[in-house]
């Protein structure tokens, strides 16, 4: 029996509009895609939801990719927590799973940055029984550990619990860990297997 709800944030919570965001700015087509080809869509990016280096260490780091376009990818890093918008019926969601009696708890990859600037729009912590965010450990999915330390800081047996996120190697290792899962790539599709698990 599910007595515990894990939910990852990015995609399943709440929205990473980077594309957006970026747009926001006005640069050219072309200047966009190599900004988010020097910083989102590079490896380095899971280092910045580790949060283990300085975000001047990774500014540069980005920067390193595309050293032309330094301004640019300042000025799209330096607010980046715009880009996280909380789906409109994630309260509700998330209350509505409390009311029946579930423990709820996030474990999510995210930046110190990101958390600081983005945290106030990340309004269904206030509903949750306990959080694990990667920057707070230096640790991210899918490395073992980050799902060893909820299951034990939170005492959840992960025989009764099910975990939702939308990238499947943190699934598998979820699995490995004990967990149901479910892969978020549509959310209405979830909460529907969501309720037949519960």
């Amino acid at each position: 029996m599910i007595n515990a709800i894990i939910f990852d944030v990015g995609m399943v919570l709440a929205e990473f509009c980077w594309k957006e965001y970026l747009e926001s700015f006005g640069f050219k087509k072309e200047i966009n895609e190599r900004i988010a080809n020097a910083t989102v869509l590079t490896d380095t990016w899971n280092q910045f939801d580790r949060s283990e280096k300085s975000d001047d260490e990774l500014l540069n780091d980005f920067i390193s990719y595309e050293p032309s376009l330094k301004k640019e990818i300042t000025m799209f890093f330096e607010q980046i927590g715009k880009s996280i918008r909380t789906y409109e019926d994630s309260n509700e969601w998330v209350k509505s799973l409390k009311k029946r009696g579930y423990k709820i708890y996030i474990l999510s990859n995210y930046a110190e940055k990101t958390y600081i600037q983005s945290k106030e729009n990340l309004t269904f912590l206030d509903y949750v029984d306990g959080a694990l965010f990667s920057f707070q450990e230096k640790v991210i999915k899918p490395e073992p550990k980050i799902y060893q330390l909820l299951l034990e800081r939170y005492q959840i047996n992960p025989e009764h619990a099910v975990f939702l996120d939308d990238v499947v190697k943190n699934l598998e290792e979820a699995k490995r860990q004990g967990l149901h899962t479910i892969h978020v790539t549509n959310r209405e599709k979830a909460k529907r297997e969501l309720e037949l698990l519960l």
